[in-house]
């Protein structure tokens, strides 16, 4: 998509969105209609062939990012793990009740610039998770000598949206219909030079954990990828 046609569809977006704020103030909270979100219980220390190490050196995260995080979440999970291969994975999902415009999510190209790091590239992808297609996005990034590929998805109500627009027309769904999504960020990385094998390896990694998860936690990760049909 040319960069002037997408700036004029976020401005017809944004100004839609103003406008129904005036009319239609959304009050009912789609996280008081869920089974209630606990990440620490629903992300397991083991699966398939990963286990978690204690890890505190890898991630980074500056002070002021981390007073923004703990605003937009209510929970925040990071934790790092090892195959039998000596791979480190690392991953990080946060979780909050209300995706309002004020309260969303923090998208990972902005946490990370804002951290130093360069954004090389990114690109929307398919995940194959389990037996269904997930949408993704993919980034490469680098601070120093750190390279850093990145795999994520944020999930919005029941739908998994990638980049701003789609974002706004989740939150613009729920919103019409009074509703306050709830929303999860599901990120993982590793520290590659080779990004072609670290997405391979990314990609695994979060179909073996959804795999893992218990049966009634994965809308809560996958919302309603679950139910797009199977190619």
């Amino acid at each position: 998509m040319k960069p002037h046609f997408k700036g004029a569809i976020l401005m017809v977006f944004m100004l839609a969105s103003a406008g129904l704020t005036l009319v239609i103030k959304p009050t009912h909270r789609l996280a008081d209609q869920k089974p209630s979100v606990t990440l620490e219980k629903m992300i397991p220390t083991s699966f398939g062939n990963w286990r978690e190490i204690q890890q505190s050196t890898q991630q980074i995260v500056n002070p002021q990012e981390q007073q923004m995080l703990n605003e937009l979440y209510s929970q925040t999970l990071s934790k790092t793990f090892i195959n039998p291969a000596g791979y480190r994975v690392m991953l990080s999902v946060a979780y909050g009740g209300d995706q309002s415009r004020d309260l969303g999510v923090h998208r990972p190209e902005v946490c990370y610039v804002a951290q130093g790091f360069q954004l090389l590239s990114k690109e929307k992808v398919l995940l194959q998770i389990g037996d269904i297609k997930v949408p993704a996005m993919r980034m490469q990034t680098r601070l120093g000598s750190r390279n850093e590929p990145v795999t994520y998805w944020i999930r919005v109500g029941d739908r998994i949206v990638r980049g701003n627009i789609e974002l706004g027309f989740a939150r613009l769904f729920y919103g019409v219909q009074g509703q306050i999504a709830d929303g999860l960020l599901f990120r993982v990385s590793s520290i590659d030079t080779d990004s072609t094998t670290a997405f391979v390896i990314q990609e695994k990694f979060a179909s073996d954990l959804a795999n893992a998860v218990q049966e009634a936690d994965r809308p809560s990760i996958l919302g309603a990828a679950r139910l797009l049909s199977k190619q």
